[in-house]
């Protein structure tokens, strides 16, 4: 059944009755967001068989979906950025030209909705009242994609009341179709302000408010209008006096993000309070006051189930408790889930991800690696009160972090702007080719962006360092690493909330309560500076973490040519030049010790 639109947006309605004559769906509803309409929903997700009930007892308002077994991830090899030119998406990203990929995906979309819905899924990204924010609305033939939306975006009747009459949106089609591998493409417009997905029903390729619209196309919005979008966590730490401080930080995939957002503090650490802004993606803005403001724009955590447990990030386990949907867990019988990581060992009998019986002692996963929960912000414990205010929170400290086992110490702060650009430019993490059929070595992820910028990569950075005009009060930069190790492999630094030792220092930093010690590559914390009261490793393991290895950083900035040659003839002057002196100050050193 076809529900009218409940809208006066000229605009919007004639492209929803466009994209239908295209898609030709059996029926069109409108979502308004509603507790009765994610009922509706959920009741028609079952008797699809798209959902399956937990255990309402263990799992209040708690479901399992079992994907396709071919679309489990992001596929950036399927992730194209459509500019008129292929220098305007640059060496980093996939590109085809717009009226290419527009032929191309038309071909696939029609007539894909056949004997299936499209639901009209108006959304905002941002605090629904905040001038940070944007409106987005999608329309996809999948019940999966608009309950999961439900939750990770103010959706709904919100959305259509701040789009108004004629108020600017983000088009986005998105279709399962036939879910063929051959025939899967995310598309990105952003001169059009558009994005079309075809093929996939997975999170990042479906829900298009989120790595689609928040950094894609957002970062290509935030070059034009003069702010930063970014995949960074904003985390607010409160001292004990009462004193509040935010910052934002970026890190690769399996760095421990989501950990530090949502991140305990050490029992010596009384008093001091750790909550939750965002723990993805952050839109920082310059604020009247000079200084760099940031607003979260999702409303819930799409978040990695496997390694998640008690220890971890009990917060993000309570995070689940309730409203929540798993995606390619194992589970079992009885409507319980489990996970590699879990707090406690797998039962003798699981189905798998794949829908198949699973016995203790397999070789193969229960939970896909990639398996996911989405879950409301709202029922975070440590949840921010500050997550709505349209103004969003003050930025105290930029801080990027990769995974490398030797070279960079536990922390280091840059010695300006230009310095702390270079440090996110050339940050990321080893890898194997064995592990992820890479190049054996260090994968460089700018900022953490590298699959979400939305244009050329070197613009990106010069957008970066263009901005240090724009904020008169800049926040301090920061580079940090929990996973440096020992020559027998074994982590130095024990992470999870002990990383709050390493916050306060840079929160003291950026308040000028604290010294450094100046060294060539930055400025570390001195001898006393991090209060180590009851941290599970010695001084000796703390002084390897610590530690700047003049050898090690030599080759560190030699091997980093091959990353600024990829970037090619946009990359900045300045970050070149940054390079260029911090290795000849490092040979210097080495020559005269």
């Amino acid at each position: 059944m076809t529900t009218p639109a409940p809208t006066q947006h000229a605009a919007l309605i004639r492209w929803v009755e466009e994209s239908a004559k295209l898609t030709r769906p059996d029926a069109i509803v409108w979502c308004d967001g509603s507790e009765a309409e994610k009922k509706k929903f959920t009741a028609e997700a079952v008797a699809a068989k798209v959902l399956i009930p937990l255990d309402q007892k263990k799992w209040p308002n708690c479901y399992y979906h079992h994907s396709n077994q071919n679309d489990v991830a992001r596929v950036e090899h399927l992730t194209v950025i459509c500019t008129p030119t292929k220098d305007e998406a640059g060496p980093t990203n996939n590109w085809m030209a717009p009226a290419e990929a527009y032929a191309k995906l038309t071909a696939i979309y029609d007539g894909c909705m056949k004997g299936r819905t499209m639901y009209v899924v108006p959304y905002i990204m941002g605090p629904a009242t905040s001038p940070f924010s944007k409106v987005g609305v999608e329309l996809t033939d999948s019940v999966y994609v608009a309950l999961n939306m439900g939750i990770m975006t103010r959706m709904g009747k919100v959305a259509l009341d701040r789009l108004g009459k004629d108020g600017e949106f983000n088009k986005g089609l998105h279709s399962v179709a036939d879910c063929s591998p051959d025939r899967r493409w995310i598309c990105h417009f952003p001169q059009d302000n558009t994005i079309w997905s075809v093929g996939s029903g997975y999170g990042g390729n479906a829900l298009l408010g989120k790595k689609c619209l928040a950094l894609r196309i957002g970062s290509a919005l935030a070059r034009k209008e003069g702010w930063l979008a970014e995949h960074m966590l904003i985390l607010e730490a409160e001292s004990p006096k009462g004193e509040k401080q935010y910052v934002a930080a970026a890190f690769p995939s399996a760095c421990g993000k989501t950990n530090f957002a949502m991140m305990i503090p050490p029992q010596t650490f009384s008093g001091w309070k750790i909550r939750t802004v965002g723990d993805d993606i952050a839109w920082m803005r310059v604020g009247a006051d000079g200084r760099l403001w940031a607003v979260n724009p999702e409303n819930g955590y799409f978040g990695v189930a496997p390694g998640t447990n008690r220890k971890t990030n009990p917060n993000a386990m309570d995070s689940v408790r309730k409203d929540s949907l798993f995606t390619n867990v194992a589970r079992t019988k009885d409507g319980d889930i489990w996970w590699e990581g879990w707090d406690t060992e797998a039962p003798d009998e699981l189905i798998d991800w794949k829908g198949d019986v699973w016995k203790k002692g397999s070789k193969d996963k229960a939970a896909h690696p990639n398996s996911r929960f989405t879950a409301p912000a709202a029922n975070n414990p440590a949840l921010s009160p500050s997550v709505d205010d349209p103004k969003g929170v003050p930025i105290s400290a930029l801080i990027f972090g990769g995974r490398r086992s030797t070279t960079v110490p536990l922390v280091m702060e840059a010695f300006n702007w230009t310095h702390g650009v270079y440090m996110g430019a050339t940050m990321g993490s080893e890898t194997t080719a064995a592990a992820v059929g890479l190049k054996e070595g260090v994968r460089r992820d700018p900022m953490a962006m590298l699959p979400f910028i939305g244009y050329d990569a070197g613009s990106y950075l010069q957008h970066w360092l263009d901005m240090q005009q724009r904020i008169p009060n800049p926040p301090k930069v920061y580079l940090v690493n929990w996973f440096r190790k020992s020559q027998d492999g074994k982590f130095l630094w024990p992470g999870y909330g002990d990383n709050m030792r390493v916050l306060k220092w840079i929160l003291d930093r950026a308040a000028g309560r604290v010294g450094a010690q100046e060294t060539l590559l930055g400025n570390t914390p001195r001898a006393g500076d991090l209060d180590l009261t009851g941290v599970a490793a010695t001084p000796e393991q703390v002084a390897a973490a610590t530690r700047i290895d003049l050898g090690e950083w030599q080759a560190e900035l030699e091997s980093q040519a091959e990353w600024f040659e990829k970037l090619g003839k946009t990359l900045p002057r300045p970050i070149s030049l940054q390079r260029d002196l911090l290795l000849e100050r490092v040979k210097a050193a080495r020559a005269v010790t």
